[in-house]
Formats: C-alpha cells, structure tokens, sequence
C-alpha cells in the first residue's frame, strides 16, 4: 500500500497551473510551467517538483520574479545561442533553451545553448530528456542556487520526511560528518570524487554561468532565503543530433548491448542488482502513472496553506 496519499498526475497539473494563474502567471506560461514542474514529481524527483510551489509563489509576491518575461533568443554563431530570461520562471527559460537547441542540432549536428536571468527550474533530468523524442542526445549543466551547493530540495525533504543525512553528504566547520538537515547552513557539501568532483562542479560553474553572463561564484543569490534579489541563474543544454554520428536505431541497439553487458556483471556482497543511470527514474514514471504521485502529510499542508492564500481549490478537493 503507498505509504502516503497519493494525487493523479493530471490532477497535480491543473492544480499547479491554477496557482501559477492565481499568482499573475498568463494562463499558457502557466501551463506550460506546471506541466514541466509535475514531470519532476511524476519521475521521482521530489524536492524538485511541487515542494517547490510554495517557494515559488513566496518569491512571485515578494516581486522576485518576473510573471510576464519578454524570453528572448540571442544567435551570434550557427549552432550556438543564448536564452535571456527576463527573470522569468526558470522552467520556462529552460524550456525554451532546449527548444532552441534541438533547433540548432537539427540545423548542424549539435546544439549548444547557455541561459542568463533565470530562475531555478526543477529537476535536470526533466531537460536532459526532451531531445530523446527527437533522436537526440541532451546535456545539462547548471549553477547552484546557493552557494554552499547543497541538493535542491534535498535538506527540506529530509526534514519533512524526519530523517537524518547519510555520512558523506556533508562536513560541518569541523570536518566531522553532519547529518542534520536542520544544521545544513553549518557546514559544506562534500564533492563527488573529492578534488575530482569539485574540478567538475567549477567547469559546471563557469559552462553554465560566466560564460552566459549569469551568476557565479560569489554572485550566488541564495533562493532559499532571497525572495526580492533576481538570481540570474544560469544553465546551459548541448543536444547533439545522434543521425550526425551513427543510423539511430543502430545506435540504441549497440546501447542495449552495453547495458546488457552491465547488467550481467557479477555483484559485489550486499548487492542483489547492477543499478543504472535513468532505470530507477524509468520505473517510477511507470509507478507513479499507474498509482499517482505521493503527497506526504507535511507538503500536503503546505500545498493547502498554499490554496487558501490563493483561493483555489486544494490538492485533494
């Protein structure tokens, strides 16, 4: 039995678009940025997908963010571009980012699209796979919307669902390991890999940031306590045309091998599967559509707290 409530996918939808309409946002923007936020929840992406909502609304009515955005596209080379935001939804920003660059790989094998005057949009996977319908291969990168790097959603999650960090997640000033997410503001997150990890979240940093004209580094607005100062946060997408490299059917038949081959690895003690990239978010989509999406009691207060500030209908009417 689910162990929380549970919502349709379609009913998320709607709910999110009312909200989004309810706080200034045109009525197409704001179905188009509920359908992009619920894909985060319908894939497993929790803290990224609704939980968010509250945050979200919370920095519209406080003139953080722009509800009506002028998005603008800006080409300067053949199979490059940048997205301007005009501080809109980070989701629709993104969006139109992926658009463009699937655009641009169609035109010439690859496309590379960076983004400035954005806002936090979710979950990355949630872009990294639209040009997949396409033939194509999707790539993201993005700068942090606080500075400490810690995973979105990840910390409020925890508290919410009351359970502690795993060690190695983070370090307190100390150096110990910290596992309250109540303490998170303390300490750092650790990088994957230690230096290599860190080598790589800097290379992210300045692909999706300094070279689009967005903040980094110490320009980081920390979104979870700014709810007036514009974040210009910035990602970027490479979508590379996979007809520009092998025959596409030939090329997903040679992929299914590989995994095959991994899948009949021998496993360490402990270990009763090889788990691999996008498989556990696969089956949760195919979950989470058949027997709707978890709504834990702490969110669904929120999201009903929410829907009397705004005078719509709840989540579960």
């Amino acid at each position: 039995m689910p162990e929380h409530a549970r919502i349709a996918h379609k009913t998320l939808i709607e709910f999110i678009a009312a909200a989004y309409r309810a706080a200034g946002i045109p009525q197409a923007d704001a179905a188009k940025a509920a359908e992009l936020m619920a894909a985060s929840d319908i894939s497993g992406a929790d803290g990224h997908g609704v939980f968010r909502l509250p945050q979200y609304i919370r920095r519209i009515k406080a003139g953080g963010l722009n509800t009506r955005p002028e998005i603008t596209v800006i080409r300067q080379a053949r199979a490059a571009a940048i997205v301007d935001g005009d501080n809109g939804l980070g989701s629709l920003v993104v969006a139109r980012a992926v658009e463009e660059a699937i655009a641009l790989a169609a035109e010439n094998g690859v496309g590379w699209v960076g983004t400035r005057n954005g806002n936090h949009a979710g979950a990355a996977a949630v872009y990294a796979a639209m040009p997949v319908a396409h033939d194509m291969i999707g790539l993201y990168f993005a700068v942090g919307n606080a500075n400490h790097l810690p995973p979105w959603g990840g910390v409020d999650m925890l508290l919410q669902q009351g359970k502690t960090m795993p060690e190695g997640w983070m370090i307190d000033r100390q150096g110990q390991p910290l596992t309250d997410p109540s303490r998170a503001d303390d300490g750092f997150l650790l990088p994957i890999g230690g230096y290599k990890g860190a080598a790589l979240a800097l290379m992210f940093g300045l692909l999706a940031g300094t070279l689009n004209g967005a903040a980094n580094g110490a320009d980081v607005v920390d979104f979870n306590k700014d709810d007036t100062t514009p974040t210009n946060t910035g990602q970027a997408i490479c979508v590379l045309d996979i007809k520009a490299f092998a025959e596409p059917l030939a090329f997903k038949r040679q992929v299914d091998a590989v995994i095959r081959q991994l899948h009949g690895s021998a496993l360490l003690p402990g270990f009763d599967h090889i788990r691999l990239p996008g498989e556990d978010r696969h089956h949760r989509i195919a979950e989470r559509r058949a027997y709707g999406i978890p709504i834990p009691p702490e969110l669904r207060a929120a999201l009903d707290k929410l829907a009397t500030d705004l005078a719509i209908p709840p989540l579960f009417g």
